[in-house]
C-alpha cells in the first residue's frame, strides 16, 4: 500500500466516520413494502416472464468458522453450558460419527476438543462452507451443498446453467475444491443442471493499516507495518467483476433442509421480480425522458426562428417534461422514500432526477425484529438535504443523539443480508459499483494481535456504505427464510434437523 493511502487511513482513525442523519426507521408502509399474496404471485411471475442478461448466485463465504465455536473452544479446558449441550445432543449432529466421538455418553470436554482439533474433526480451523450442516437419510449436506440446491431452484439460467461465486480465503481453497468435487457431478445429475462455479478471493490491496493505542500505524515484531481485511465491505469489488445482470447475495450460513427450502425459493423468486419490476420502471421513465427532450432539441436545432425570438424553447421547462418530472418524484418519494436536492431551475431538477434514476438498483428483504442479529433498514437524510433507504448496523448509530436513539427504538425489522441486485443501466452496460460507494461510511474497531491492543477500520460494509447511494427497494420477508447458524448449537432448530 503506497504512503498516501496508509496516512488517508490513519487520518481517519484520527478523524472517526460522521453520523449519518437518521429521519425516521423504515417501517411497514414507510420503507417497507409488505406484500398480500396476489402481490406476492406477481411479482414471482413476473420474474418467470422478464428478460434477464445472466443471473448469479453470490455467496460471501471467506473466513473461519472460530466464531462459531467461540463457547465451544472455552469448553475444553473447563466444562460449560454450550459444550455440555453440545455433548448431551452430540448425535443430533450432522457431523457426529462414531468414528470420530465413539459412542454415548459423551464428555463434554472431549467432546469439544474432538470437534475443534486435528485430534478430530479440526473444525475451528475450518470455514463453515464445508462444515457439516445437515443430515439426510442417504447423505449428509455441507452449509456449500445446500446453497447448491437452492441455486438450481430460482438461478437457473435459459441453458440451464447455474453460476454460483463463492468468495473464500485463499488458505481455504483446496477445502472447498474437495466438497465441490462431492457433490457437484451427483447434483448436476439429480436436479438436471450445469453448475459454474468460482471461487475468488478479497484482494489483498483492499486491507486497510491497523493502529496502536497512540493512533500510529502498529508495527509488527519484524517492522512491518500489520494490515487486515477490510471487512465484507471489499467484496464490492469482487461484485462490481460480475457480468450477471441480476444478482442474488446471500451469506454461507444462511441455509435450512430441503423439505423447508420451498419458502425461500418462493421468496427468492419474490425478490427478483420486485427487482426486475423495478428495473424496468426506471428504464421507462429514463427512455421517456431521453425521447421527451432529444425530440425537442432536435426540432429546436432545425427550426427557422424569426430573428426577433432566437431564443429557443428549453425542453426541460416544458408542460410535458414538468409532468413527467412530477411522475417521477411521485415514484421515487413513495417506493424509494427518495427526495432530491433542492433544484436551481427545471433542467437542473430533470437531470437531478436522471442522476438518481441511473444507478444500479437492490432489493432487500427484511424480517421482523424478534432478537435476531442484523443491520437495521432506516431512512437517511444527506448533507444536500436528499433522502434515501440504507441499512445501518448498531455501531454507525450515535447513542448520544436522542432522535437517533429513538429511532433505533423504534426500527421494527432487520436485513438478514438477502439481497438480490440489478447490475446494468438502461443500455445494458454494467454499473462501476465503485462509483457508488459512500467513503465516509465505515466502522472502527477494538482487536488485538499476539495480545496486543489495537484498532481496525473496515471500509463501508458491503449492504452499508458501499452500497450507499445505489436505488433500494425494502420488502417484508417471512423469518422462514432466515435460518443462520452464528453459533453451532443453532444447528439443533429445528430448520436444521
Amino acid at each position: 500500500m503506497d504512503k498516501n493511502r496508509i496516512n488517508a487511513q490513519v487520518e481517519r482513525f484520527r478523524k472517526g466516520f460522521p453520523w449519518l442523519d437518521i429521519v425516521a426507521p423504515a417501517t411497514a408502509g414507510n420503507g417497507i413494502c409488505v406484500l398480500d399474496e396476489n402481490q406476492q404471485k406477481e411479482a414471482a411471475d413476473y420474474f418467470d416472464g422478464a428478460e434477464v442478461n445472466g443471473k448469479c448466485k453470490f455467496v460471501p463465504a471467506s473466513g473461519a468458522a472460530s466464531r462459531m465455536f467461540k463457547d465451544i473452544f472455552a469448553g475444553i479446558g473447563e466444562d460449560n453450558a454450550s459444550s455440555m449441550k453440545l455433548a448431551q445432543n452430540l448425535e443430533r449432529f450432522a457431523f457426529y460419527t462414531p468414528e470420530t466421538f465413539g459412542k454415548a455418553p459423551f464428555m463434554p470436554r472431549e467432546t469439544a476438543r474432538k470437534l475443534l482439533t486435528e485430534e478430530g474433526l479440526n473444525y475451528g480451523a475450518k470455514p463453515k462452507g464445508v462444515l457439516k450442516f445437515h443430515r439426510y437419510p442417504d447423505e449428509v449436506r455441507t452449509a456449500l451443498a445446500e446453497h447448491f440446491v437452492e441455486g438450481q431452484a430460482y438461478m437457473r439460467n435459459a441453458d440451464g446453467s447455474v453460476n454460483l461465486v463463492i468468495t473464500i480465503s485463499p488458505e481455504h481453497k483446496a477445502l472447498f475444491e474437495e466438497a465441490l468435487a462431492e457433490i457437484k457431478d451427483r447434483y448436476e445429475a439429480r436436479y438436471g443442471v450445469k453448475y459454474n462455479v468460482t471461487f475468488t478471493y478479497q484482494d489483498p490491496e483492499t486491507n486497510t493499516v491497523a493502529v496502536d493505542a497512540e493512533g500510529k500505524p502498529f508495527v509488527k515484531e519484524d517492522g512491518s507495518i500489520l494490515f487486515r481485511p477490510a471487512g465484507h465491505g471489499a467484496l464490492i469489488y469482487n461484485l462490481n467483476s460480475l457480468d450477471a445482470e441480476l444478482v442474488s447475495i446471500k451469506n454461507i450460513d444462511n441455509v435450512c433442509v430441503e423439505r423447508m427450502q420451498p419458502t425461500t425459493w418462493f421468496w427468492k423468486k419474490v425478490l427478483m421480480g420486485m427487482a426486475l419490476e423495478l428495473r424496468d420502471t426506471i428504464f421507462g421513465f429514463i427512455c421517456e425522458m431521453e425521447q421527451l427532450t432529444a425530440v425537442r432539441m432536435h426540432v429546436a436545432d432545425f427550426c427557422y426562428l424569426p430573428a426577433n425570438n432566437m431564443v429557443q424553447d428549453d425542453p426541460y421547462a416544458t408542460e410535458e417534461c414538468q409532468d413527467l418530472c412530477n411522475r417521477i418524484e411521485d415514484f421515487l418519494e413513495k417506493k424509494l422514500c427518495v427526495r432530491i436536492a433542492q433544484p436551481k431551475d427545471c433542467r437542473d431538477r430533470a437531470e437531478k432526477l436522471m442522476e438518481k434514476l441511473n444507478r444500479p438498483i437492490r432489493v432487500c428483504g427484511m424480517v421482523r425484529n424478534e432478537g435476531e442479529p442484523g443491520g437495521g433498514p432506516f431512512i437517511i437524510r444527506a448533507k444536500d438535504g436528499s433522502t434515501s433507504l440504507q441499512i445501518l448496523e448498531g455501531a454507525q448509530i450515535n447513542p448520544d443523539d436522542p432522535k437517533a436513539v429513538a429511532a433505533l427504538k423504534g426500527a421494527t425489522h432487520f436485513n438478514p443480508v438477502d439481497l438480490v441486485c440489478c447490475l446494468r443501466d438502461f443500455n445494458g452496460e454494467k454499473f462501476n459499483l465503485l462509483e457508488h460507494v459512500d467513503e465516509e461510511t465505515g466502522l472502527i474497531s477494538s482487536k488485538s494481535y499476539q495480545g496486543r491492543e489495537l484498532k481496525a477500520l473496515e471500509l463501508p460494509g458491503l449492504w452499508n456504505g458501499s452500497m450507499s447511494d445505489w436505488n433500494t427497494l425494502f420488502v417484508e420477508v417471512p423469518a422462514e427464510t432466515f435460518n443462520p447458524v452464528k453459533v453451532v448449537l443453532d444447528l439443533l432448530r429445528p430448520a436444521h434437523q
